[in-house]
């Protein structure tokens, strides 16, 4: 006798696993916090002396596996503000899968992504400025 075949059936077994790498990954960096241990510093970084707009992610990350979302916005405030959407997606996914339903699709029109990147370049720019008492807490801290 054969297993029933399930392709296409949506199954909360993908975001559960999704769920456990990344709470994984915060927890394993709350614990190994990479500020600790040195500074991480990223290639653009490395090369340019300027902050992408990654730098800072992963004591961002650390801070969240310790429970510290003011020292993750600290370290990189955007990848904080986009957590709570990312957190509605992934619920989104969970109730469709419960449901019966496949994943939920990302629909994101292009005047939207060209307001992301706007964002994005606005906050790499920023975060780079080193001018007389502009907030220098946007910068990774990475210095």
């Amino acid at each position: 006798m054969t297993a029933p075949i399930t392709r296409g059936v949506p199954t909360l077994r993908e975001p559960l696993l999704l769920a456990t790498g990344l709470v994984g990954t915060c927890v394993g960096l709350a614990i190994w916090n990479p500020g600790d241990h040195g500074q991480a510093i990223c290639p653009t970084k490395a090369i340019t002396g300027l902050d992408c707009p990654l730098c800072g992610g992963l004591r961002a990350a650390a801070s969240l596996g310790r429970g510290n979302l003011v020292a993750a916005a600290d370290h990189n405030l955007l990848m904080v503000a986009v957590l709570p959407f990312v957190t509605v997606w992934w619920v989104t996914w969970v109730v469709a899968a419960v449901n019966g339903r496949p994943a939920p699709r990302l629909r994101i029109s292009p005047r939207a992504w060209w307001a992301i990147g706007v964002v994005v370049v606005a906050f790499t720019v920023v975060r780079n400025l080193r001018v007389g008492g502009f907030p220098h807490w946007l910068a990774s801290g990475t210095d």
